[in-house]
């Protein structure tokens, strides 16, 4: 830290000048390199840049790069990584030194420091921020661990055919990772409910007979589990890792220390794992990247795929983009040239591919009265019932819970809580003194409805009404207290009727309708990981659903509204993943019903197994309304007035559209879009950090999330 930088502190955090009793306490300073660039812990974006600091001659042999230091900054103790010693300082002044090395690992690596770096910039971030996301915690007891020596035994050739094979350019991927080459591929897989985990498990086994190492993300840990397997039989015991946030810090930090000191040079894991330190980076490879948990909820909110395509650009490695379906991203990377598809002819693909049936809801049902009882046309009830007489069935059920959404019998008015709130910290503007009126503490008085001429609907609580059970009173999902004396505020029928069901409902339906069969349930409460090839429902939310031995003999998918009719931007791209996703697991040409239109193109996609079509419409209806990926494209969430006084503030690229702000909710909060070519993608990130230094130099109260290209536009 320099003098030129007490400036951009607070008065009271700016060290005074030092005298000459200091000078002569100044600890000496190293015999070389004695200047130590360091970067602090300090979400500010406004001190986000490297601070010069004196090496004492005691840390000489500890203070190497990589390694985390304290330091005194604004006069408190922080943590900082080194990045780097010197052999001068551009400060003309005396150099603060550093506090102490806390250990001598150097965990930040030049190639992860350099990749950190890149995503701060390119997402309008800090490097703390990614930093934080990049390196784990420390646990000292598993950093003192003495290393393993053995070397793990090398894996034995496989006895199989490749899984590439199907593929027409498949083997010669595998070629150019074998000679070290870097392929980068958009790959559609065949559907089979392992292919997806061995076909990976190959290459990296060719990554690693190339002399270079392999990182693999997926989504969850149930990919992590299945991909963890694969690992193992194709490249031996102990020659992998795999890194989830459910191992613990101590095991999750003394797996990311094998990978640190080049004891395994393969790893497979969740979004984390994309910035696993790997020496001599040859494939980087991500499962599903339509799936939003590769895109990390914290600050700055990168995603997988991006981190990973920076990364492979940086390195010179092969990047590998699998799945089922595919995004609009990733055809935009094929559409560019950047990217190649790998893809199956349609003759293999008719062989493994589901027979996908579309059935009509609301026809159907009214036909059908029989089958209202399991909320299932004729078609779906034949479906379940064949598929019953050879084994496993899935249905998957887009909502979790029993009934999560109500509304009243008699006139269809959607259920809400007439309750007012538990608490309440002020009440409206008085608009003769204009100030708020603070109230602290529960409401006191009774809890009851709204009576006439009491207080207004922004005095009570209006959250949606639920069931959580069939005899179970009505709850709000917002105060979580039940009601169970509604009457509806139109008609004043105290009747429900239930507007969308759980997949807990539908477990219930169906164990009514098949009552010798064992039903199986898979969600939130509950994921299973693999069923057995006994007869059985297996009830299950998208991405929660397991693995049959063998595959499944049927599925119902139901239904396809719900997600075709969310107010999403992605809801017909997400539809298509998650379809495909289930219908994948089945057995070859099995019988799939799906609850939609078949004239939607979404529905049209799944019948002809077709993903490619899908996502290329998609991206050109994109580019044509001015969406991402077409677009690079920014969101400011926050106070009204905070929101618009950093849209009258920030310099906006020339090309730059704002769309907005518009109001995001109830309590205030506005959101604003901005627009620009990809091209101006990386100008239009400098400016929005920019404008968020300056807000936090100022200590401005009110903060502005900004986050670019996120998934929730809409």
């Amino acid at each position: 830290m320099t003098d030129s930088d007490d400036a951009l502190l607070p008065l009271d955090a700016v060290r005074p000048p030092a005298s000459s009793k200091d000078t002569k306490g100044a600890p000496a300073p190293a015999p070389e390199r004695p200047v130590a660039r360091v970067v602090v812990d300090s979400p500010l974006p406004h001190l986000d840049r490297p601070f010069d600091y004196l090496v004492p001659d005691s840390m000489h042999e500890t203070a190497e790069p990589g390694v985390r230091v304290r330091v005194r900054f604004a006069g408190k103790l922080v943590d900082a990584f080194l990045l780097e010693r010197a052999d001068e300082s551009d400060h003309d002044g005396r150099l603060m030194p550093l506090e102490r090395v806390v250990s001598p690992e150097r965990v930040l690596t030049p190639e992860i420091a350099g990749l950190a770096r890149a995503v701060a910039d390119r997402y309008a971030g800090t490097l703390t921020d990614v930093l934080r996301l990049a390196v784990p915690p420390r646990h000292a007891k598993a950093e003192s661990e003495e290393p393993a020596k053995q070397d793990p035994p090398p894996a034995e050739p496989s006895q199989t055919e490749s899984a590439w094979n199907a593929y027409p350019t498949g083997p010669s991927f595998l070629d150019a990772l074998r000679d070290g080459r870097a392929p980068r591929a958009v790959w559609s897989a065949l559907p089979g409910a392992r292919g997806w985990a061995g076909a990976t498990a190959e290459a990296v086994r060719a990554t690693l007979d190339g002399g270079r190492g392999a990182v693999v993300v997926v989504p969850d840990g149930k990919d992590v589990a299945l991909a963890d397997g694969e690992f193992a039989r194709a490249l031996g015991p102990g020659r992998h890792v795999a890194l989830t946030a459910d191992l613990g810090p101590a095991e999750r930090y003394r797996r990311w220390l094998k990978v640190l000191r080049g004891q395994v040079r393969a790893v497979v894991g969740t979004r984390a794992a994309m910035f696993a330190p790997v020496a001599d980076l040859g494939l980087v490879a991500i499962w599903d990247d339509g799936d939003d948990l590769h895109a990390e909820r914290l600050a700055p909110y990168p995603h997988a795929r991006e981190v990973l395509g920076l990364r492979a650009h940086r390195t010179g490695a092969a990047m590998l983009i699998g799945g089922y379906a595919r995004t609009a991203e990733a055809t935009q990377l094929v559409a560019s040239g950047w990217a190649r598809p790998i893809a199956a002819a349609r003759t293999t693909i008719r062989a493994l591919a589901p027979r996908v049936r579309p059935a009509g809801e609301d026809a159907e049902l009214a036909k059908d009265q029989a089958a209202r009882l399991a909320r299932l046309p004729s078609l779906a009830w034949r479906a379940l019932r064949h598929g019953l007489e050879n084994g496993p069935v899935l249905v998957q059920v887009p909502r979790r819970g029993y009934l999560p959404a109500l509304a009243c019998r008699h006139c269809r008015t959607p259920a809400r809580c007439v309750l007012p709130p538990t608490r309440r910290v002020a009440l409206p503007p008085d608009p003769r003194t204009d100030s708020a009126i603070p109230i602290q503490g529960p409401i006191p008085g009774p809890i009851q409805g709204p009576t006439p001429g009491a207080a207004g609907p922004g005095h009570l609580c209006h959250g949606p009404l639920a069931l959580r059970g069939g005899h179970a009173a009505p709850y709000c999902r917002w105060c979580g207290r039940v009601d169970a004396d509604w009457r509806c505020s139109s008609c004043g029928s105290p009747r429900l009727r239930a507007v969308v069901t759980g997949a807990r409902r539908t477990a219930e339906e169906l164990g009514r309708a098949f009552p010798s069969v064992q039903v199986r349930t898979s969600g939130r409460d509950g994921v299973l990981a693999t069923v057995p090839a006994a007869r059985a429902l297996v009830v299950a939310t998208p991405g929660a659903e397991p693995v049959a031995e063998g595959g499944y003999a049927a599925a119902v998918l139901l239904d396809g509204w719900a997600l075709l009719g969310r107010a999403d931007l992605r809801a017909a791209e997400e539809a298509v993943r998650r379809w495909m996703n289930a219908a994948a697991l089945l057995r070859p040409v099995a019988e799939l019903v799906v609850l939609g239109d078949a004239a939607l193109p979404a529905v049209q996609a799944l019948l002809r197994w077709d993903p490619v079509t899908h996502a290329e419409r998609e991206l050109g209806d994109r580019a044509e309304l001015g969406f991402p990926p077409a677009v690079r494209m920014a969101t400011l969430t926050g106070a009204a007035s905070a929101v618009r006084q950093m849209l009258d503030e920030v310099r906006l690229p020339s090309d730059a559209e704002v769309l907005g702000p518009v109001p995001v909710d109830e309590s205030g909060q506005e959101r604003a879009m901005i627009r620009v070519r990809r091209s101006g993608g990386a100008a239009l990130a400098a400016a929005l950090k920019g404008a968020s230094g300056v807000r936090a130099a100022r200590k401005t109260p009110d903060v502005v999330k900004v986050s670019v290209d996120p998934l929730d536009l809409i």
